[in-house]
């Protein structure tokens, strides 16, 4: 005479809270975590340490200007031809143009001037 019962999914309420404790520990680091991050930057900034090399870009003709004397260099060592690579001329500044920045310098020195004999 076997008696069968009928398996009902139980819920426990213990699991839900560990879920919800192990949630909350969760947002917990994350938030340590983060301010950790701010920490160490504000520490870096007071000490000067970091990236130092913020905000310097390279234009394309001078990182091709580099990669050509370095293939010269390569070339020399292995007794190659050795390409120039000083095919770039200086740039010619017309005689308006100089005249502008000279008369553009003049009027600023003129208004230091005034301000310092003023002050």
């Amino acid at each position: 005479m076997g008696v069968k019962i009928a398996a009902l999914p139980v819920q426990f309420p213990a699991m839900a809270n560990l879920s919800s404790v192990l949630k909350q520990l969760e947002q917990e680091r994350n938030l340590l975590a983060s301010q950790l991050k701010s920490l160490t930057n504000a520490l870096s900034a007071l000490n000067g340490t970091g990236n130092k090399r913020t905000g310097r870009i390279m234009s394309a003709t001078g990182r091709a200007r580099i990669a050509a004397a370095q293939r010269a260099r390569w070339a020399k060592s292995k007794g190659l031809k050795v390409v120039s690579i000083a095919s770039r001329r200086p740039r010619k500044m017309s005689a308006a143009a100089i005249a502008r920045i000279r008369a553009a310098q003049k009027a600023r020195w003129a208004k230091w001037r005034k301000q310092q004999k003023n002050a």
